[in-house]
């Protein structure tokens, strides 16, 4: 199963280091992959939840490419995933109860149901074993690796 970081979280919310490049390099080298939120704003690339935060260069994408899930946050953003689709997994969603990656798996919304290509995302603590799914994206990753 593959187990993501959520914005580089591994043993609860952290708001303060959510999306800080050396956060997410923390998570991966702990092991786990990490969805993270990305911008493109002024034709610079960015890493932050609600806004462009942490500015990031090219080469943060490429020597992480293979563990980084690529949350879209504006078109510029989206059309730079499209572009660059062969090497990077990335999606767009706001609310909706599924979307498709790059990679064709399908990011699924807390409380909806799955199939074995669905990676789940689920914030909370986990309080039971998930099976038959790809994988699982939480703030409380660690926790599902033990």
């Amino acid at each position: 199963m593959i187990l993501i970081s959520h914005r580089g979280n591994l043993d609860g919310i952290s708001l303060k280091d959510e999306n800080n490049p050396d956060y997410i390099i923390n998570a991966i080298g702990a092991g786990f992959s990490c969805e993270i939120d990305f911008w493109i704003f002024k034709n610079k690339m960015y890493l932050g939840h609600d806004e462009p935060q942490f500015l990031i260069q090219r080469s943060f994408l490429d020597t992480n490419q293979t563990k980084l899930w690529i949350h879209c946050k504006n078109l510029d953003a989206l059309y730079f995933i499209v572009l660059n689709r062969k090497k990077l997994t990335g999606f767009w969603h706001q609310s909706d109860k599924f979307t498709i990656t790059t990679n064709g798996l399908i990011w699924t919304f807390p409380g909806q149901p799955t199939t074995n290509k669905s990676i789940l995302v689920h914030l909370d603590k986990p309080k039971e074993l998930f099976s038959g799914i790809a994988g699982i994206c939480s703030d409380y990753i660690s926790l599902f690796a033990r």
